[in-house]
């Protein structure tokens, strides 16, 4: 699944990676999050060849959060190369999430 990593900036981090990141803005306290976590570990068997799953607590990087426009939890934000792709806010049963996600990858 996602890996935990540190990062010197969160541009730094989506613009220099190869495969498209799908980071998931999130917090601890949050029930649909909490939902999130097991679709985004099928979407990780099925798709982790093809991008890569980064979560951002927003209580620990509120600035990363703001500075995205994040306003509901839980946010699925696709980069590629840096730019964002998609959006979707809330949760969606994985077999959707995944369509979604391959047509956009």
């Amino acid at each position: 699944m996602a890996t935990q990593q540190q990062f010197g900036s969160f541009q730094e981090m989506i613009s220099g990676s190869d495969l498209p990141v799908l980071v998931d803005f999130y917090a601890t306290w949050c029930g649909p999050c909490q939902m999130m976590a097991s679709i985004l570990e099928q979407v990780n068997r099925q798709m982790g060849d093809r991008l890569k799953i980064v979560k951002i607590d927003t209580d620990k990087y509120p600035t990363v959060a703001s500075q995205h426009g994040v306003q509901a939890l839980p946010t699925l934000v696709l980069f590629k190369q840096g730019q964002e792709i998609d959006r979707i806010e809330g949760v969606l049963p994985s077999e959707r999430l995944i369509q979604r996600l391959q047509q956009k990858v």
